[in-house]
């Protein structure tokens, strides 16, 4: 008998990362209502797809209709993921993907070529992502995922998966032998299924041989619920921009929009789990001086049964069960209704000592390590935090960083994506490098307004340009440049 087929496309709703479901489990209850859109950027522009890419990409998302949530991955939640609430699990029950109503996928034929009609002619590829907040915040994943498989299926074809499970074990056991506690970060641009699986394989047994050996590395999970799933292994994330970037859309409030996002994200999820901030939506600056602030004696942002009680001294205003309809959104709800006279601004907690530490996203790794030891002396703040890099990681990347980080006091942990999932292949006629694609899908509108981010690195800036301006103008954003941070060509350029 032959072997079995590889799989290819999308085939359950888990196949995605923990962030974007913790997300819409506040979404739902914070914004049920919201209407939103989506962009995608190809940030390698000369990498193109073909129209044989982009009639499967069709195929692709008829398919995503499909996909339910089954029995089994939601006792997999309750039992992986205790915050996510009984309110979403049950929402989550009913759950599918409607992309025939809030997709639309356009192919552009290249102007420098003839367009003969075939699918072999490359172009651009534009989506149009529409519809609720809460129904649409799951397809940037399997997009991402589908495009970037659309592209080494149909155009760069020259390349295999041999040797991938044996390159994650080396680049894993690297890591867990200097010590790295790291998870794996490549949903959105990996190969293919095949590939990830490879590389979930890869690190698994790299984990249980560094067990053995007694290693002091760890490696923590996946952020992929679908794999975590299958190799049971923790999933990991948190919070993605999109949080931020939403809310500071809906508000139209950029002056307060990172606090508001910590303090509903506590109002959902209460102290002691998803605690690490990502702190670069709005640069990170900006986002400190939110971070240093108390946080409220009580917050009412939601009624019914999925009330939770938020990470402060005090409790959420307790409410009889009643629909998610009732839900209301965070700035109509009251903030100060039963302030607590007995504890003064000067006691209070803030979302630093609350948060467990913070996420570097963009820029220059080694300024952030300093910026934040800096902001946390500055705040007496004396427990150990962590910081969990994030931003086109490799092995010497991780372990410079670390040694940085522990010097500064912090404990360092690494989500690593492209380069287990997308990076180090070769084609095969060659030797050369087979270049990954760097592609994002980023919320562009919140309730009929502009999204944007501005980060770190001038590189990461997305959305509305004049409003791009107008927002760091209005937040006193000092621009940066980081010379590791060119996003067309940080993980190679074709012709390498």
């Amino acid at each position: 008998m032959g072997a079995p087929p590889i799989p290819e496309g999308i085939s359950s709703l888990l196949d995605t990362d923990l962030y974007k479901l913790t997300m819409q489990c506040a979404v739902l209850k914070y914004f049920p209502d919201v209407q939103v859109t989506y962009g995608f950027t190809n940030r390698t522009p000369d990498m193109k797809l073909s129209r044989g890419a982009y009639k499967w990409l069709l195929e692709q998302m008829d398919r995503l209709a499909n996909i339910t949530v089954s029995p089994e991955e939601i006792d997999f939640l309750k039992r992986s993921c205790p915050y996510l609430n009984d309110a979403y699990l049950q929402y989550l029950r009913g759950f599918r993907l409607k992309p025939s109503e809030q997709i639309h996928i356009k192919f552009t034929p290249a102007p420098e070529g003839e367009d003969t009609g075939s699918d072999d002619v490359v172009g651009d590829i534009e989506y149009a992502v529409a519809g609720l907040w809460v129904e649409t915040i799951l397809y940037e994943i399997p997009l991402l995922a589908l495009t970037s498989e659309a592209y080494f299926k149909f155009v760069d074809t020259d390349w295999n998966h041999e040797g991938q499970e044996e390159k994650a074990y080396a680049k894993g056991m690297t890591l867990l032998e200097n010590g790295c506690i790291f998870s794996e970060f490549g949903s959105r641009r990996r190969r293919d299924y095949h590939t990830h699986d490879l590389v979930m394989k890869g690190l698994c047994r790299a984990a249980a041989d560094a067990t053995q050996k007694g290693v002091p590395g760890k490696f923590s999970g996946t952020s992929n619920v679908h794999f975590a799933m299958k190799y049971d292994v923790i999933p990991v994330g948190t919070v993605a921009h999109e949080w931020y970037m939403g809310i500071a859309a809906y508000t139209d409030d950029y002056e307060n929009a990172n606090e508001l996002g910590l303090r509903y994200w506590l109002g959902c999820f209460g102290e002691g789990v998803l605690g690490i901030a990502l702190t670069d939506t709005f640069g990170t600056p900006a986002f400190l001086e939110a971070f240093s602030k108390p946080i409220p004696d009580v917050t009412t942002p939601a009624k019914g049964i999925d009330a939770t009680t938020p990470s402060s001294a005090a409790v959420t205003v307790g409410t009889t069960p009643e629909s998610l309809s009732d839900t209301k959104p965070p700035v109509e709800a009251p903030l100060h209704d039963h302030p607590d006279t007995t504890t003064t601004t000067a006691n209070k907690r803030t979302y630093a000592q609350v948060f467990q530490g913070v996420r570097q996203d963009s820029g220059d790794p080694k300024n952030f390590v300093k910026l934040a030891r800096t902001f946390y002396d500055k705040h007496g703040i004396k427990e150990k935090k962590v910081i969990v890099f994030s931003d086109s990681l490799k092995v010497d990347n991780c372990l410079e960083y670390k040694a940085i980080s522990e010097e500064a006091g912090f404990q360092p942990t690494f989500g690593v994506g492209t380069f287990f999932t997308k990076d180090d292949f070769i084609k095969t006629s060659t030797g050369a490098k087979s270049i990954p694609l760097n592609i994002v899908i980023k919320i562009a509108s919140a309730a009929g307004r502009p999204a944007i981010k501005l980060s770190d690195n001038l590189g990461k800036n997305t959305g509305d340009k004049k409003l791009v301006q107008e927002v760091k103008q209005r937040l006193g954003y000092v621009e940066n440049v980081w010379e590791g941070g060119n996003e067309a060509t940080r993980w190679g350029k074709r012709g390498d």
